[in-house]
């Protein structure tokens, strides 16, 4: 099974990218992944399923938790100390959508 960093490195490039924004039934985001050390990878996960899947969608969500590999399991024993995988196990336990707006760098 690869690592997380190793999952990484097959990830299309972020560089161009602000922040995501993740938009449930309103107008305004709901949540939003900044490219800053520290979530530079959760961004890296959330815009590649969500440009695979049309948003994050559970399936996505699925996707993402293979992605982030090892990191799953310590999220699981430890909620809240990984906020974006705990969102990705309540878009599955939900049945939730997001829509993802990618903020580009200016």
């Amino acid at each position: 099974m690869a690592s997380f960093q190793d999952n990484l490195k097959q990830l299309p490039s972020i560089d161009h990218i602000a922040r995501l924004e993740l938009y449930g039934d309103g107008y305004e985001p709901e949540a939003s992944i900044e490219n800053k050390p520290g979530s530079q990878g959760s961004l890296a996960v959330y815009y590649k399923v969500s440009v695979d899947h049309g948003g994050l969608t559970p399936n996505a969500a699925r996707d993402a938790l293979g992605l982030f590999a090892e990191h799953v399991q310590d999220a699981h024993d430890h909620p809240g100390k990984h906020p974006n995988i705990d969102r990705l196990f309540k878009v599955i336990d939900e049945d939730l959508y997001y829509s993802v707006k990618a903020v580009p760098k200016v």
